[in-house]
């Protein structure tokens, strides 16, 4: 089963329209169509406007309970009994109305839910492709047999071999074919590396307990799900309070504490598991705290990304690389998150591994060489203008999105035109995958621009790559908190002339008016970007004082004229000093593998037709095993050519399973269909065998000292099934399926 595929992809936005009741009809009702099914995600047909039908609905309740009141009094006043019964008759003609608007409404909000499919409808896939990963242990919830623990997953042997089969490509596709330098760095990081990126601080999301049995959970998660469920189930809501809940929806992320707890209490939401009321929300840090050797005077924690063991290794991967950019520096690794309420299977998790490129350039130019290979690309991006007007993410070329400066630079392009060949070759399907830019409130201050590669599944659209211009907070940052230069240089062949911007702090003044916090202040005048100093002398000339905000107390100071002199002098360099910029992708793994298990998952009927088998129609790339070896019956000459088979396969660095039990063949395929395995050789004489494609069942028949050959070639990439058929005579048989 597949859903059906959105006609239009249109994802947040703001004028929810709903798919027609002929439509939902033939979908939902069917949902397994065999192999090649389209589904239901986007929003089809307009029915009418959910804001309408909210309007609507209110006003038929008005009439309702103004019709009901004439009942009654007619049948208190005793009034003629043909008056009476045409009444009645009206007030149920009312009833018939109202509950024909809310099953438009009904439509109207499975359509925007996640595009258009039910909620039973994505659940009932969702639990389908679980149920077949769980059985064929692809993964499986860690510590099992002691009932588990929320958020660890552990890979079993098909799961590993996807798995290092993404890790394999995502090496080819960009550390060697982009030449970039790969590091291994440690799991668990001294506290003073986090606390320079922020992480000690900042790394943290709003909790709240049940105030009874202690349980914890996100307070933006449960405003979030109730706000969902009132939109999608309570058809009594106005316009304009599904208005509000919409709102909310959209600024959830910018909601404080105290706003995330006065909405938690207006709505009278409590646990979800016992009813009991909620603490107020406070600021809980995920990452996982922990000791560096016995005496336990050295905190540390398990790294919550692996981008810091990059940054800090900075210094010498510039001299390896000869002191030259751009360069990137590469990092596949475990990254560690104390999850508040873990859920969604392998989206969000505690441990997970991550695969993380940051790219070196200098911040005055941003161009990349290789950019007119990626410039022609064209797939649907979603940005910020298009998301905050209510309009739908749609086909851009890469090339012109760059040029009229949606996206910020040319190497920030030419990575996200790399991610969406990365993930298309996977077998990501292009047209549920979007680019989708932060809104402001989103992006970082310091950063330049953002996009998130999101992919569409059973959950919504969903996070799976982070590609973002960081510009060179992290650098400085280390470079501040370490008094280490993290710095490059351009020589120039020519001395030149550059007027330099110069911060001289009067640390006399400094001292008697901020005492012990002199160094700090003094540091953060002489840290200020031009443009601030620039402004800050301009008001000192004009009003002998300004406030000035210092990060490291907290608060703003008062500084006056004679604290601190700013100029700017010419000077003659022979070369620049400068703190390159950083374009970061950053790949969720474990969220890319899941969203290809749900690309990849339909059924289809057994030949007699009594049930559903399930099929993974993984890329040769990916497959957890590239063909099996069956031998046709138990027959010794079969099997002795099926061992042979395996040697020539083994050698050809081709992994394959032999299977001779006695049970049928077409139960076989069955059994590697599931498995995803693209080829199964049938071992039918000595001389020939037959080769099996998966999807298509079609089989041809090749001599037994050609079958490696052509199996390497399709799942190297070098030819495909479509030139095997054309070379190869095709094979027919009335037995193979069941």
């Amino acid at each position: 089963m597949r859903f059906v595929r959105a006609l239009n992809t249109c994802a947040f936005s703001l004028h929810r329209r709903v798919i027609s009741k002929h439509f939902l009809h033939c979908s939902l009702l069917k949902p397994y169509i065999g192999a090649h099914q389209f589904s239901v995600y986007g929003t089809m047909a307009a029915v009418a406007d959910e804001d309408s039908l909210r309007r609507a609905l209110a006003q038929k309740q008005s009439s309702i309970d103004v019709q009901g009141g004439t009942v009654r009094q007619l049948k208190s006043s005793g009034a003629a009994k043909l008056d009476i019964e045409a009444a009645v008759q009206a007030l149920n003609a009312l009833k018939l109305e109202k509950a024909s608007i809310e099953s438009q409404l009904q439509v109207a909000l499975a359509g925007a839910a996640d595009g258009g499919s039910s909620s039973a409808s994505r659940d009932a896939f969702r639990q389908a492709v679980v149920n077949t990963l769980e059985r064929r242990l692809f993964y499986i919830p860690s510590f099992k047999i002691y009932r588990g623990v929320a958020g660890l997953y552990d890979y079993g042997p098909p799961g590993c071999s996807v798995k290092s089969n993404v890790l394999s490509f995502w090496r080819q596709h960009f550390v060697l074919e982009e030449n970039m330098l790969e590091v291994d760095c440690p799991c668990v990081t001294p506290e003073v590396v986090l606390k320079a990126s922020g992480h000690v601080e900042k790394f943290t999301d709003l909790m709240v307990k049940d105030e009874k049995t202690g349980t914890c959970y996100r307070a933006d998660h449960l405003l979030k799900d109730f706000c969902k469920e009132k939109l999608e189930k309570d058809f009594s809501l106005s316009a304009e309070k599904a208005a509000e809940l919409k709102h909310i929806l959209a600024v959830l992320d910018d909601l404080s504490a105290e706003q995330l707890g006065a909405k938690i209490k207006e709505y009278g939401i409590t646990a979800p598991d016992t009813k009991n009321p909620l603490s107020d929300p406070y600021p809980f840090n995920l990452m996982f705290q922990t000791s560096i050797g016995p005496s336990g005077v050295s905190p540390g924690y398990m790294r919550p990304e692996t981008a810091q063991g990059i940054f800090v290794n900075f210094r010498d991967l510039y001299y390896y690389n000869g002191n030259k950019l751009p360069f990137a520096a590469a990092q596949i690794g475990q990254a560690f998150r104390n999850e508040i309420s873990p859920r969604q299977g392998l989206l969000r998790v505690r441990e997970f591994t991550l695969a993380e490129i940051e790219h070196f350039v200098d911040p005055q130019d941003k161009s990349h060489p290789k950019f007119s290979d990626v410039a022609k690309l064209e797939f649907l991006m979603f940005p910020r203008d298009d998301q905050v007007s209510g309009q739908c993410a749609k086909k851009l070329q890469l090339g012109e999105a760059v040029s009229r400066g949606t996206v910020n630079n040319e190497t920030l392009g030419y990575f996200i035109g790399r991610v969406y060949l990365f993930l298309t070759r996977l077998g990501i399907d292009k047209d549920r995958m979007r680019f989708r830019q932060h809104l402001a409130n989103e992006m970082a201050h310091y950063a330049a621009d953002c996009w998130d590669a999101e992919i569409e599944s059973s959950y919504g659209w969903i996070e799976c790559v982070g590609i973002a211009d960081r510009s060179a907070y992290d650098l400085r940052a280390h470079s501040e908190k370490s008094s280490v230069a993290l710095v490059a240089q351009e020589k120039f062949s020519e001395p030149r002339e550059v007027e330099k911007l110069v911060i001289t702090p009067i640390k006399k003044e400094l001292g008697l008016a901020f005492k012990g916090n002199q160094k700090m202040v003094t540091e953060a005048l002489e840290a200020m970007e031009e443009k601030v100093a620039m402004e800050m002398k301009a008001d000192l000339e004009s009003k002998g004082e300004v406030e000035f905000h210092v990060c490291t107390l907290g608060k703003n100071v008062s500084i006056k004229k004679n604290m601190v002199s700013i100029s700017k002098e010419i000077k003659k360099e022979h070369q620049r000093v400068f703190t390159p910029s950083v374009i970061e992708p950053s790949f969720g793994i474990g969220r890319i593998i899941y969203c290809l298990y749900e690309h990849s998952f339909y059924t289809r009927p057994s030949k007699a037709g009594d049930e559903q088998l399930n099929v993974f129609s993984f890329p040769p790339l990916v497959a957890p095993i590239k063909c099996t070896v069956f031998p046709l019956v138990q027959n010794q000459k079969y099997e002795e050519v099926a061992k042979l088979l395996s040697k020539s396969l083994t050698a050809a660095g081709i992994s394959h399973k032999i299977d001779i039990t006695g049970t049928s063949i077409g139960k076989r395929y069955a059994r590697t269909d599931e498995l995803g395995v693209p080829f199964a050789i049938t071992v039918d004489s000595t001389l020939s065998v037959t080769v099996r494609e998966r999807d298509s069942k079609d089989q041809v028949r090749v001599d037994v000292e050609k079958v490696a050959s052509v199996v390497r070639e399709v799942t190297d990439g070098l030819s495909s099934w479509a030139d095997v058929l054309k070379m190869y005579p095709l094979h027919s048989s009335e037995t193979a399926e069941e």
